[in-house]
């Protein structure tokens, strides 16, 4: 086979809540994808499809990165499609998980599947060489595992499990198709049941689930313990077994008490009581209403197994426990939680031990190193570190100590002896790599090409990446360099908020990339890219009546947009998570931008009283009257915008913030949070090489001018009336249409960029000095919502 998996068109076969959204995602990545499921008894045979794919415009969070997409799904049924299949090169089954259904769909597309596509099951723990054993010789070595996390789109997750008859180099061009094309984490599973995710993960579940009624905690009291306290997402433990589903959850719990008969927990391999009894009346968690927990109102009710009912849920985490929990040394914090009497401690202590426990006994048997556990957890279960990095960090053979002192006591779920390579080492993870029980050495990442576009991978404990050369740095900024042509200038300030550093040390890094590089990069380490302007640093500036030194800071911001944008060396924005107001102007005036899938985009002023000033509304302005050409309509062009301003909305994707137009439409959307630096320096190059010149100077934009603004106004009239927005958003949004209308002069004037900024500058600093603005800052600031006055 040849080195790279070129995948034209793609198959899902089964369009349950999984299979469809699979397909959504392989068409957000571009791909041509048909949808296939069982013929429908009356009507249209596609119509079990139909609905399915009708279905994902409606489900939070979306699955399609713009509705628009759903179109592209191609539904089919086997028993009129099957020939479609020809034209495929890669096939995913994800139909129900039962081992005889699933051998019987492949009898049955066998015939029809290329002599070159690979076939991949989305099971969630069935054995893959037992799936393999129908299929015919020849596919054999194209087939292997491949296990999603729900919901597709955002878990960063995908197990790659292969089949004793894989070919190697199947796995390796399907690890390259998930991580680049995709966006994946792939980690490589052995062929056991449940794998590695849902293995440790479910048995997680399993031990709080025993430990909670030996400790005798509510299910709301251990959510609290659980959840973020633990660096664990909010929805905790049973929380998410409701979201998951009670029936799944049940279903898992089952596959693992069928399939690990041999496993020393076996005993704790069932649904207690409680969950089969909530399951036998319906009640199934968030998909029918009631579960663990049930909304009556606006009352959050959980159920109290002592008052067989539900209460309200109103138990939290003690103070004593929170004060352990909020400890900054790791080796402390685990020392106190075993030592305290209090039963939140010992349960944590509890579930901590026999999780460790679990862990290091079966690691050999389910993945090839301790590192391949800790990013299983931390992609598919969302936690910030997996459980051999949470050990290790708080002291490997303490915690070793303890667990054996505990199984001997017979506190711990198991009497199962800790593996001796335990008491051999002093943790899993090192510089050189992680450590690996089945063949006794420490084995460095994958070498595999796809990981050398990854310049800083998701490190786990132990791990350092070089951070470059340092250019310069400021309070604000870093500009730093791989030895390269192409520098690369990161922020410095929290959320990576726009300060006066921030602008001055921009300004500076382009000024020495114009004289020492060939392009640059605006790109950050973690998310956001921007979470916009500095707003307590204005607010106060404001209430101190320093005027003179807030419009200098407006001036000074515009200034540096448009250094950005008449550089002359490329500057390319690497944006992911959150690029809000001056954020987003900076994206909108580079030479280029390279957004990650998950990018929310947006000029979000109005929803702190203010409209952009970073040259966001001067830009559209400019895009409105090059869109439409001399003569042209530009009111036609500027109505697409003004909503998006107005109203601040933000793109739930980088695709939906191309339809928005805040990105443009030769901007490049990456898949791979983790690629997004290489593609960002790789586009810089690219332009530098084709010999790259900034824009001429903006000096001839035709405007909406007053006829413009009076249009706008009629919408605004309208939507006041409707009490859709407060009078002050008709101010706010009225003063966005002056603006990008050019000002009060005639429809069809020729202005120049200077003129637009100056509008900009002049109505931000008006809004600014009014109380109800800076009331809906100083709201934002407290609350982190906006305020409607």
């Amino acid at each position: 086979m040849s080195q790279k998996l070129l995948v034209r068109r793609a198959a899902v076969l089964g369009a349950g809540v999984m299979g469809a959204q699979i397909a959504a995602h392989l068409t957000n990545a571009g791909i041509d994808t048909v949808l296939f499921d069982l013929p429908a008894k009356d009507g249209d045979p596609n119509g079990i499809v139909r609905k399915a794919i009708a279905n994902l415009g409606k489900l939070s969070p979306a699955p399609l990165a713009s509705k628009t997409l759903a179109d592209a799904i191609t539904p089919a049924n086997y028993d009129q499609d099957l020939t479609l299949l020809a034209g495929c090169d890669l096939i995913i089954e994800a139909i129900a998980e039962r081992m005889d259904w699933k051998q019987d769909l492949y009898k049955k597309i066998a015939p029809h599947v290329p002599a070159h596509a690979i076939l991949a099951s989305n099971t969630s723990g069935l054995g893959i060489d037992a799936l393999a054993s129908v299929l015919p010789e020849e596919l054999r070595h194209r087939f292997c595992g491949v296990h999603f996390f729900n919901p597709p789109r955002y878990m960063h997750l995908a197990e790659l499990i292969p089949a004793s008859t894989t070919e190697p180099a199947v796995l390796d061009q399907l690890e390259a198709f998930l991580t680049t094309q995709l966006g994946k984490g792939v980690v490589r599973a052995k062929d056991t049941p449940n794998f590695i995710g849902n293995r440790i993960g479910v048995f997680s579940i399993l031990s709080v689930i025993h430990h909670t009624r030996q400790f005798g905690l509510g299910f709301d009291e251990v959510d609290a313990l659980t959840g973020p306290l633990l660096g664990r997402p909010k929805s905790a433990t049973y929380r998410t077994s409701d979201v998951v589903g009670l029936d799944t959850m049940a279903h898992v719990i089952k596959t693992m008490a069928d399939t690990l008969p041999q496993d020393p927990w076996h005993g704790y391999f069932q649904s207690p009581d409680w969950l089969q009894a909530l399951i036998a009346k319906g009640a199934l968690g968030q998909k029918t209403g009631a579960g663990i927990f049930r909304k009556v109102g606006k009352d959050i009710l959980v159920l109290d197994l002592d008052k067989q009912d539900y209460r309200v849920a109103d138990r939290g985490a003690t103070p004593e426990v929170v004060e352990i929990l909020k400890l900054k040394n790791p080796a402390e914090k685990f020392a106190k939680l075993r030592e305290s009497p209090h039963p939140q401690a010992q349960f944590l202590w509890a579930c901590f031990r026999d999780l460790f426990h679990y862990s290091a006994y079966h690691l050999a048997d389910i993945a090839d190193t301790a590192r391949d556990v800790d990013l299983a957890i931390r992609w598919g279960y969302g936690w910030a570190q997996g459980p051999f990095e949470t050990w290790q960090s708080a002291g490997w053979s303490q915690v070793a100590q303890w667990i054996s002192e505990d199984i001997a006591a017979g506190k711990a779920m198991s009497s199962a002896a800790l593996p001796a390579w335990v008491s051999a080492r002093d943790g899993v993870h090192t510089a050189e790599g992680s450590y690996s029980p089945s063949r006794n050495a420490v084995l460095p990442r994958s070498s595999l090409p796809v990981y050398r576009r990854q310049r800083f991978p998701d490190p786990v404990l132990g791990e350092r990446f070089a951070p470059g050369e340092t250019v310069f740095e400021n309070d604000g900024v870093r500009m730093w360099h791989d030895g390269d042509d192409i520098a690369v200038v990161s922020f410095k300030t929290k959320i990576h908020t726009v300060s006066g550093a921030v602008l001055d040390g921009l300004q500076e890094a382009i000024t020495r990339a114009e004289r020492d590089f060939a392009g640059l990069v605006i790109w950050q380490p973690k998310e956001p890219f921007s979470a916009g302007a500095d707003l307590a640093g204005a607010l106060g500036a404001l209430q101190a009546g320093k005027l003179a030194e807030f419009e200098a800071m407006v001036a000074n911001f515009q200034a540096t947009s448009q250094r950005i944008k008449y550089s002359l060396v490329p500057v390319v924005a690497a944006v992911r998570g959150l690029a809000l107001g001056g954020g987003c102007e900076f994206q909108m005036h580079s030479a280029k931008t390279v957004a990650h899938l998950e990018s929310y985009i947006g000029l979000v002023e109005a929803g702190v009283g203010l409209l952009p000033a970073g040259g966001g509304l001067k830009e559209l302005a400019v895009r409105a009257s090059q869109a439409v050409g001399p003569g042209g309509d530009v009111f036609a062009e500027l109505k697409k915008v003004f909503e998006t301003v107005a109203m601040a909305k933000v793109s739930n994707s980088a695709v939906n913030a191309k339809e928005l137009g805040l990105l443009r439409a030769g901007d490049t959307v990456a898949f791979n949070a983790y690629e997004l630096l290489h593609i960002a320096k790789s586009e810089a190059r690219a332009l530098a090489e084709a010999g790259y010149r900034p824009p001429l100077p903006a000096r001839r934009i035709q405007v909406a001018g007053d006829v413009g603004i009076a249009t706008f106004r009629m919408l605004l009239v309208n939507m006041l009336e409707g009490r859709f927005i407060s009078e002050y958003d008709y101010e706010i949004a009225d003063r966005i249409a002056t603006v990008l209308c050019g000002g009060d002069i005639d429809r069809g004037a020729i202005v120049d960029e200077d003129w637009l900024l100056k509008l900009e500058r002049k109505h931000f600093v008006e809004l600014a000095q009014q109380e109800k603005t800076q009331a809906r800052i100083a709201h934002m600031l407290k609350t982190g919502k906006p305020l409607r006055n």
